[in-house]
């Protein structure tokens, strides 16, 4: 029979720890096949690096958890009960002296009944080796994706479609968020951004309900479905009604860049390596000094995760590994471009998984 928590064993034997623990993210989904919400109620899977697991499960989830087909104990617990002596009982039950924990994902408090069950416990980070897990991604992994990213570029040309000089930035993220659910999206990847004018220069805006665009606006979207627990992120830039000589040649400039990138992506290359390329290619324009990002990080379950594609990052990529191809220039108070694409290393080199066109577009014309 196969043991479907191997990999993480081993990630326990790698690291010198006696189990492995886990709450709900993306590392817990794909390790039971399903998806749970982390709220006030601990939940904690713990794999340990010889024996059966454990679950420490709150008494409301019993009924879902029963379809993971779950192997080993559990320790159910009820609000008006408290959970730790569900902890105090696995700790009788389970006699571990060091664990590895997500430590980007675990919350104090969990932590706290742990240490306060198992006084003795060592608990130590073990975000990469098990986030680790799933950087190269399975055929199934790439399929989702593409479904994810198809529904965003349905979305999107629909969205830019409708967009008019005096329409406010919330106008337009709302037609966006309706279209993607309306083209089968089960989620979005994360918050939307859409933001004109100015506000495109902030790589991370609010879209705002009190701004009109305006002809030759750059309008920034950047945005993802979300289909079957995996997640889209693309960034178009147009214009609006047309573009200024400057937005035009800081386009070209971005384009270049996004396409540098994906010529240096090949299996065997280091994430330093790409984001040399990519950002020395904005280096060398006239607009270096707009420079505020790296080139991209790895995507999947999360939005964000493992690699990041940024200089100094010596791991050696993949074949198998998805991550996004974004260059970007913002000037404060001007505007900003961003081009992303979702990229999958391949033995012989890459291919893009967005197919959404990159050549310069001029929407929303009087």
């Amino acid at each position: 029979m196969t043991d479907r928590f191997a990999d993480l064993r081993q990630v326990a034997i790698d690291l010198k720890v006696d189990a492995v623990a886990l709450v709900p993210g993306p590392n817990f989904t794909r390790a039971v096949g399903q998806s749970f919400a982390s709220h006030e109620r601990p939940f904690v899977l713990i794999v340990p690096a010889k024996g059966d697991p454990a679950a420490i499960v709150p008494n409301l989830e019993l009924g879902s958890w029963a379809q993971v087909n779950f192997v080993g104990a559990v320790y159910d617990w009820r609000d008006q009960d408290r959970y730790q002596p569900a902890f105090d009982a696995l700790a009788k039950d389970l006699h571990i002296h060091s664990v590895a924990v997500e430590g980007q994902v675990m919350r104090v408090f969990v932590h706290h009944a742990l240490k306060s069950a198992m006084p003795q416990l060592t608990i130590s980070d073990g975000e990469k080796a098990i986030s680790g897990l799933r950087m190269i991604k399975t055929a199934a992994d790439i399929a989702a994706l593409e479904a994810a990213i198809a529904i965003s570029e349905r979305a999107l040309h629909h969205t830019l479609d409708q967009v008019r000089v005096g329409m406010t930035e919330v106008e337009v993220e709302a037609i966006l968020v309706g279209r993607l659910f309306a083209e089968g999206a089960e989620g979005m990847a994360f918050d939307p951004i859409v933001a004109a004018g100015d506000n495109s220069a902030r790589p991370h805006a609010h879209a705002r309900a009190d701004y009109q665009i305006k002809a030759g606006d750059a309008l920034l979207l950047d945005f993802g479905a979300r289909k079957h627990g995996f997640a889209a992120d693309i960034t178009r830039t147009v214009f609006v009604d047309h573009a200024s000589d400057e937005g035009r040649t800081v386009y070209e400039t971005v384009l270049a860049a996004n396409l540098a990138g994906f010529a240096a992506t090949k299996a065997g290359v280091t994430a330093h390596e790409i984001d040399d390329v990519v950002t020395g290619v904005l280096e060398a324009s006239p607009y270096g000094a707009r420079i505020r990002t790296k080139t991209g990080h790895g995507l999947g379950r999360d939005v964000h995760e493992a690699p990041y594609i940024m200089r100094g990052n010596h791991q050696v990529l993949e074949a198998g590994v998805v991550y996004t191809n974004e260059p970007g220039l913002y000037e404060i108070g001007n505007f900003g471009v961003r081009i992303e694409d979702d990229v999958l290393i391949t033995t012989d080199g890459c291919r893009s998984l967005t197919s959404f066109p990159k050549d310069l577009m001029i929407v929303g014309k009087s």
